[in-house]
């Protein structure tokens, strides 16, 4: 039985795009429950999340978010002509700006970091002090979506090519919980099965024009070159944050793996958020047995 007032939570938030919303949840539902975070680190969409809500703002950003839909996304990509990357990925930085002032990582009322990579040695990079926004941009730079960030000499792109779950970077202080969210995989095995019973259902469609969509689109459409890389990427990062846990001994391992959500759903915040609520529920439950 553990007890019940060791409530000083070290937070460590993982990589995940649009699924990383759920760590809205895992925040919300922690301090419901009477946790304190005391230090936080995050990498990728977990380091905008720990970012914003070590600024003291994450209830602005949660509402901010429910504005967003796909319309709004479209109008917050600043594309690029570039060959290395699509985005610029300004235009979503000064939106979020606009209601959190950007501050020093030291000023902060709570120790956070954020982890980046360096594209020319291929070592991760963590932000300690500095702009809480340089930080965060940096660590978010989806490789070839983004805009690398130029700094010190670096080429500095996601950090989730090398800590998707930065568990021995965050601040400890004695008598504290390590509690990590990752949020990097996907639930697989279930999405497989899902496309399986989809495409069965197609096939025995008895209307005219799902008939000849399945004579011109081969069954293999979801298995190409570009599938082929977004799942080899998504495992290897998966298969790298399992490996930080077993490394570091997490003492509640919030694992969030979706079938139903991808990577770009943003305008699915507060379904997100709910998951993220409910899962920190459960492992919190399970903790304290």
């Amino acid at each position: 039985m553990v007890s019940m007032e060791q409530k000083d939570v070290a937070l460590v938030l993982s990589s995940g795009g649009a699924k990383g919303l759920a760590q809205i949840g895992a925040i919300e539902e922690l301090e419901a429950q009477g946790y304190r975070i005391t230090s936080i680190a995050g990498c990728s969409m977990g380091s905008l999340i720990g970012g914003v809500y070590a600024a003291g703002k994450l209830k602005e950003f949660r509402e901010w978010m429910k504005t967003i839909d796909r319309r709004k996304m479209w109008k917050l990509t600043d594309f690029s002509l570039s060959f290395n990357h699509i985005v610029k990925g300004t235009r979503i930085i000064e939106a979020i700006m606009e209601f959190v002032p950007d501050v020093l990582i030291e000023n902060l009322p709570i120790p956070y970091c954020a982890v980046a990579t360096d594209w020319k040695s291929g070592r991760e990079v963590v932000f300690r002090k500095g702009s809480l926004f340089e930080a965060i941009r940096a660590s978010i730079s989806l490789p070839a979506f983004y805009e690398p960030v130029r700094r010190d000499g670096m080429i500095l792109i996601d950090g989730g090519v090398t800590n998707p779950i930065p568990l021995n970077r965050v601040e400890r202080h004695e008598g504290d919980i390590l509690i990590g969210v990752d949020v990097s995989g996907q639930d697989y095995a279930s999405q497989w099965k899902e496309k399986q019973v989809s495409a069965e259902r197609r096939k025995q469609s008895t209307s005219f024009s799902q008939q000849v969509i399945n004579k011109l689109r081969p069954e293999s459409i979801s298995f190409n070159s570009y599938t082929m890389l977004v799942r080899v990427s998504s495992l290897m990062i998966r298969q790298n944050s399992i490996l930080m846990t077993q490394l570091m001994h997490p003492d509640v391992l919030i694992d969030i793996q979706m079938n139903r959500y991808g990577s770009f759903d943003y305008d699915k915040s507060e379904k997100l958020i709910a998951i993220g609520r409910q899962k920190t529920l459960q492992a919190l439950n399970k903790y304290v047995q």
